[in-house]
């Protein structure tokens, strides 16, 4: 059995940046939040992860976001979650 992560870094990066630069994601980002294991699973079907005024559902094999709010709201259009260890 495959444990899964406890905690995940969340970027929000604008969609329209493709060609960042050589900017890393980091430097791209809007916002972050490091998030943490709930222990539970969230409407998507996968594990929960809550911090910094984000609460994500997360794949931890693929580090895919399923579900994202932040500050209580569905992500903004125009913006990507993507996620570190």
């Amino acid at each position: 059995m495959t444990r899964e992560p406890q905690r995940f870094t969340i970027f929000l990066v604008p969609e329209h940046v493709e060609d960042r630069g050589g900017a890393s994601v980091e430097d791209s980002a809007v916002r972050s939040a490091v998030v943490e294991a709930t222990g539970e699973t969230g409407a998507s079907g996968y594990p929960r992860y809550i911090g910094h005024g984000m609460v994500a559902d997360i794949d931890p094999s693929t580090r895919t976001v399923e579900a994202l709010l932040v500050d209580g709201a569905e992500l903004d259009y125009g913006l990507t979650a993507l996620v570190t260890p």
